[in-house]
């Protein structure tokens, strides 16, 4: 049975998480964390995520519990995820961390943990938008610098970073593919009299409004067609469930980063791969 502590056990995902852990098999919550002074300190992590009461409360003092854990799966904020990551790795345990908005500081701190514990780090852990990640890199190789490419993101109004960061890892794939430099080519948004649009640009646009869990497009245009890439969540079950197939991979794993690709990619009867080669044949 392997011991898991969700950081950010209060916000949507970590609610989220909590319920799917208590679905799979294997997997027992020990911990729950949040920020000192959250509204939620104190109670039960599983009648907050309404799954009924699991013995576990919601505590800010990570370091206090980690020990007693396997691992430690964190979706809290990028001002505590580097920390958080600094404290699985001074306990030795391993950390799977789907944060967004986090600066160049921040990453770094957690580079600097993943040489003493495997941290795995990605802006999103559905099967479905690393599939994307993949397609997006491949249609970009196939149609070439003759195609302008626009990624369309949509979040709920809740979100607080923004563009997305699967967004950016989109464009950064894009850039990549095409030779593109992604500090000069990629742009967020665009007003004014901005002028024809330049060639080798890639536009990333944030769009926040309800509900919305998540939907992302990444269209590529000629001047005579368009080609869109499309994935749109439907439940966050889906980053959930992604999110717990990458805790229970990072079990045993040697010190290093990793990100979801590592463990899609592992699997030769993934999903991810029986995609991808549908579409080659």
């Amino acid at each position: 049975m392997l011991k898991l502590i969700v950081c950010g056990a209060c916000g949507r995902m970590g609610r989220a998480i909590i319920s799917c852990a208590a679905e799979e098999k294997g997997l027992a919550l020990v911990g729950a964390i949040e920020r000192e002074g959250h509204p939620c300190a104190g109670k039960d992590a599983g009648d907050i995520a309404g799954v009924g009461t699991q013995g576990v409360a919601v505590t800010s003092d990570l370091s206090r519990i980690a020990k007693g854990c396997d691992l430690i799966v964190d979706f809290s904020s990028h001002e505590t995820s580097a920390r958080n990551a600094e404290i699985a790795a001074s306990c030795g345990k391993p950390i799977v961390i789907g944060t967004t908005g986090m600066s160049d500081e921040e990453m770094m701190r957690i580079k600097d943990a993943s040489r003493s514990v495997a941290c795995l780090v990605a802006p999103n852990m559905s099967i479905g938008v690393n599939l994307l990640f993949r397609l997006a890199d491949e249609a970009a190789r196939a149609l070439g610098d003759e195609y302008d490419v626009e990624i369309i993101e949509v979040h709920h109004r809740f979100k607080k970073d923004a563009p997305s960061g699967t967004a950016k890892r989109l464009a950064q794939k894009v850039a990549h593919a095409l030779g593109r430099d992604p500090e000069k080519d990629i742009i967020y948004g665009r007003k004014g009299e901005t002028g024809e649009r330049p060639k080798g640009q890639i536009a990333l646009h944030a769009i926040r409004q309800g509900d919305v869990i998540g939907e992302h497009v990444v269209s590529f245009a000629s001047l005579g067609e368009r080609v869109e890439l499309v994935h749109r969540a439907h439940s966050r079950e889906t980053f959930a469930r992604g999110a717990l197939r990458a805790a229970k991979w990072i079990i045993g794993r040697k010190p290093g980063l990793y990100e979801m690709q590592d463990v899609l990619g592992e699997n030769p009867k993934s999903q991810v791969r029986k995609a991808i080669r549908r579409l080659s044949d």
